[in-house]
């Protein structure tokens, strides 16, 4: 049985994300989903939860935080964080979502320019950003990883697949997209 989700995003900023970026965001998703988004304040999340060995956050643990500060969230959460993600499955994560919890968070940890001793640039961060919030909401609704290397919902191994994706759905997945929430 196939269910509809509101049409509403909600970003929740874990701990201090830029309003200019999340209005920005914002304002770029709203255009991609045809949704209403709206920014919610921010969760705090202490850096005691980050698991000290690695310098990283288990993502299970921010996305059951997440879910518990907005337990009846009608639509989509969109969680912004800049903690280093990872999954047993995975060293580190861009982002991840729960097609269930209709959850989804994205890590601005990795997308930034000097994580690979580049120049501060934050056009590219913001891209980055938007291209695997695309992704990461086209999971919470349902989409599957795409072969067309350019998609928004292929799988980005590197931060340079990324790169070279688009931050909207090719053709196919945007059908799909469409028949699951119509």
């Amino acid at each position: 049985m196939e269910f509809s989700v509101s049409r509403r995003i909600r970003i929740v900023p874990i701990n201090a994300i830029p309003a200019d970026f999340l209005s920005r965001l914002a304002l770029c998703l709203e255009e991609r989903f045809l949704y209403t988004i709206d920014v919610a304040r921010a969760l705090v999340v202490p850096q005691s939860s980050v698991n000290s060995a690695r310098k990283q956050m288990f993502v299970s643990t921010l996305t059951s935080k997440v879910a518990r500060a907005h337990p009846d969230e009608e639509g989509l959460i969109l969680a912004i964080t800049d903690f280093d993600l990872y999954k047993t499955s995975h060293r580190f994560l861009f982002g991840d979502a729960d097609e269930q919890q209709r959850l989804a968070v994205v890590s601005l940890h990795r997308l930034r320019c000097e994580f690979y001793g580049e120049d501060v640039d934050p056009n590219v961060v913001f891209q980055r950003a938007l291209k695997e919030s695309v992704h990461e909401l086209g999971h919470a609704l349902g989409l599957k990883h795409c072969y067309n290397a350019r998609c928004a919902m292929h799988y980005s191994n590197s931060v340079f697949e990324t790169d070279n994706k688009m931050s909207h759905f090719c053709d196919a997945c945007d059908k799909r997209s469409r028949a699951r929430n119509a």
